[in-house]
């Protein structure tokens, strides 16, 4: 493998090293398409795909690499429905759109494991979701969550796990319980980025990496995206850069705050079958969620602090600190590797979609969630853009508010609200 560093997040990740990675040329002239799209993530990629199969001439730029965002360097797990949990929906928007939402997470979910399997792109997949609870008290809700979605969402696949279940399920008696979620599972995020990315090009899209856009602007009638290099003109604009778009749009700025998430890989473990036997997933219920599960050669992938500043310090030292609490056995194990990303987030933890100006359209915001939710999202605008049904307005209807503040003075606001949410859960 190359010796390719991201140049917009902290340390090379165990996924760039886990599978080779095509490059793209640089954007070298001046195009005139149907639609450009901006960023080379899930969402981006797919909706490339999706543009390019139904004979729209797409372009795709992307600043750097093809995932090296989010999609590239994330936690790999799918999930189930949407970031909140869906009695929280329940509660701001009724059963039948909370209903409505969860089946578009599971359609999601039907349409990434499709999309795999039918072109051929394996992504390590691997069944199986635990969700723990780091304090007794929060044991009710879980309770209640799976018997919720058995009986009201028609999701039969989560059962509640006691003490005793969860400590053999995960080799760890740091929990008090949790779900056992046989409906989802997790996979190899850049393994998806690449295949996705070799399914657009034989589509017939453009791609472009190291070929950064400047500005986007409406220009007599037509959108323009300025680059370095040229300009490539279009009826439509796609802007999928989530955490990584500050400046293309104040609206976007506004609404989708970049964090910052960091993860450790292992050192293949001396004896992987006593962590996670089952090979599933786990996340626990912390506000700063960690997040972990073991990858296809027996290393522990283990994420779980976030930060909300700049400054990454130490990767390595808090993410060992934190796998020593949960497995004290590994508290002398080695990392391999140490590495961090931005997150793009929002007041509601829901997706930020909207139609920003006439024919300019923004998708992001996933707060999390996004390996199953951004790829989809991806393929719901392009099925929009050659008008098939519009399932995208489903997420374009959700109140979504700005983050207070202006931007001199979110990131310091957020950090400070964080903070307590960090506090309070060691409480």
């Amino acid at each position: 493998m190359g010796a390719y560093q991201s140049p917009i997040a902290p340390g090379r990740s165990w996924y760039e090293d886990s599978v080779e990675r095509p490059s793209y040329p640089a954007l070298g002239e001046s195009l005139s398409v149907d639609v450009v799209v901006v960023g080379g993530g899930f969402t981006g990629l797919s909706a490339a795909v999706h543009l390019a199969r139904a004979g729209v001439r797409v372009a795709l730029l992307e600043a750097h690499r093809f995932g090296d965002g989010a999609s590239g360097r994330n936690g790999g797990q799918l999930g189930t429905g949407q970031r909140l949990a869906p009695s929280e929906i329940e509660a701001a928007y009724g059963f039948a759109r909370s209903k409505a939402l969860f089946d578009l997470a599971e359609a999601a979910k039907a349409h990434l494991t499709d999309f795999v399997e039918t072109n051929g792109i394996d992504v390590d997949y691997r069944p199986g979701q635990l969700s723990v609870a780091h304090k007794r008290r929060y044991l009710d809700d879980y309770r209640k969550e799976v018997d919720d979605l058995a009986a009201r969402y028609d999701y039969p696949h989560m059962r509640y796990m006691e003490a005793g279940e969860t400590a053999e399920r995960l080799g760890s008696a740091r929990y008090f319980g949790g779900i056992r979620d046989t409906g989802t599972g997790h996979i190899n995020p850049m393994k998806l980025v690449v295949g996705s990315a070799r399914v657009a090009a034989e589509a017939g899209a453009l791609l472009f990496e190291q070929t950064e856009v400047e500005r986007l602007e409406r220009r007599g009638g037509k959108i323009v995206a300025t680059t370095a290099a040229g300009t490539v003109t279009s009826e439509r604009a796609l802007i999928a850069t989530n955490a990584y778009g500050t400046g293309l749009h104040r609206a976007i700025d506004a609404h989708v705050m970049p964090i910052g998430s960091f993860i450790g890989a292992t050192e293949p473990l001396a004896d992987p079958d006593a962590i996670l036997p089952g090979g599933e997933a786990c996340n626990d219920s912390r506000f700063v969620v960690r997040y972990f599960r073991k990858s296809r050669d027996g290393r522990l992938l283990f994420g779980g602090r976030e930060a909300y500043t700049s400054a990454t310090g130490d990767i390595a030292r808090h993410i060992l600190k934190q796998i020593a609490e949960v497995y004290p056995h590994l508290a002398d194990v080695r990392l391999t590797h140490a590495w961090g990303g931005a997150v793009g987030i929002t007041m509601e933890r829901l997706p930020y979609v909207r139609t920003l100006e006439p024919a300019i359209t923004t998708i992001g915001g996933f707060s999390g969630h996004g390996v199953m939710l951004a790829n989809f999202a991806g393929r719901l605008y392009a099925d929009r853009v050659t008008g098939q049904e519009d399932r995208l307005a489903a997420f374009e209807a959700l109140r979504i508010p700005a983050f207070p503040g202006g931007r001199l003075a979110r990131a310091p606001l957020l950090f400070l609200a964080m903070t307590w949410f960090s506090l309070r859960d060691r409480i």
